[in-house]
């Protein structure tokens, strides 16, 4: 029986990917150290192809020991790399949360595919590790890559780590670049702030930033659907590296605000901040290009105003309104 790893897998992407890995006819062992991630989100699934471990993968000794394990469950031959500090503004105060929780886990999982002999690495990476580029169109091949925020700068340093491990003795890596991506189960990102916002203050929502940012967003279930596309593919290069993302400039944070209104608390007004960043380390526009895997045959079902639609309503609910 062959055997996925998600790591990270607990969390709001993982727990969407899962089921599709088990349709395949795979078991799939959940390694998770649960900062984000829920275990009941896996439980909900009632699957006995689906295993969950505790993990803290920031450590080689607790990873190895969990490959150890997954060899009990089969032939493991891939490894979905979803684990990383998903808080931008927590790695602008501390360092150490994405070192730790973003590149530590990355080291920490090559090393045990090195030792166990395991060829295949799925990565999700980041539409930050651009940096801010303005009004420039941002494709695979552009550089230099210039990241703002440590959460970019050790999503760009995994992806180096991952290249030189496929040099030596990785057999394919998938690198996927998206912007953000929205849907349930939510566990951070705009629109559940929003909603939080509101539920604790019904007559006004307060907005970091003017409004002004403009930003890509995919639905989960467009990702999940691309990155499958990817995997499936017999690709000449071992390593690849491609934009995940809808055909479109994105939305407003100003609109996406206003959607939220609407759909939790129709009554309620808009305090804007100052400037066009929420945070420091937040890239207040980019244009994403997704010509290349377009070229691939695969296009998303939602734009991104639709995304943010069905996951503000999606969201909402998740949340009881």
């Amino acid at each position: 029986m062959n055997v996925s790893i998600v790591a990270g897998g607990a969390g709001f992407i993982g727990s969407n990917l899962l089921p599709h890995l088990v349709t395949e006819g795979r078991v799939v062992l959940v390694l998770d150290n649960l900062c984000r991630g829920k275990e009941s989100y896996i439980a909900e699934m009632n699957s006995s192809s689906i295993y969950f471990r505790n993990t803290e993968l920031s450590t080689v000794n607790e990873t190895m020991s969990a490959f150890e394990y997954a060899k009990t469950l089969g032939q493991v031959d891939e490894i979905w790399h979803l684990a990383a500090n998903s808080d931008i503004p927590a790695g602008v105060m501390d360092a150490h949360v994405d070192l730790n929780d973003t590149f530590m886990t990355t080291f920490a999982l090559l090393e045990a595919m090195k030792s166990y002999g395991i060829g295949t690495m799925h990565f999700a990476s980041s539409s930050a590790i651009y940096g801010d580029l303005g009004d420039v169109t941002l494709h695979e091949s552009i550089g230099p890559l210039l990241p703002i925020s440590n959460y970019g700068a050790m999503k760009l340093a995994s992806e180096a780590l991952i290249s030189s491990a496929a040099e030596a003795y990785l057999g394919r890596a998938n690198l996927f670049r998206f912007p953000n991506v929205v849907g349930v189960p939510a566990t951070h990102g705009v629109i559940l702030d929003f909603i939080n916002k509101l539920a604790s203050a019904p007559e006004s929502l307060e907005v970091l930033g003017d409004g002004t940012q403009q930003k890509s967003y995919l639905h989960v279930s467009d990702l999940i659907s691309a990155m499958l596309h990817i995997r499936q593919r017999n690709l000449e290069n071992k390593v690849e590296v491609v934009n995940i993302g809808p055909i479109d400039t994105g939305v407003t944070v100003r609109w996406i605000a206003n959607q939220v209104i609407s759909r939790v608390s129709p009554s309620a007004d808009i305090v804007f901040g100052i400037g066009n960043k929420g945070w420091v380390g937040d890239v207040p526009k980019f244009n994403y290009s997704t010509d290349l895997l377009q070229s691939y045959g695969w296009k998303p079902l939602l734009d991104s105003e639709a995304a943010v639609t069905q996951a503000v309503d999606e969201i909402a609910k998740q949340q009881g309104f």
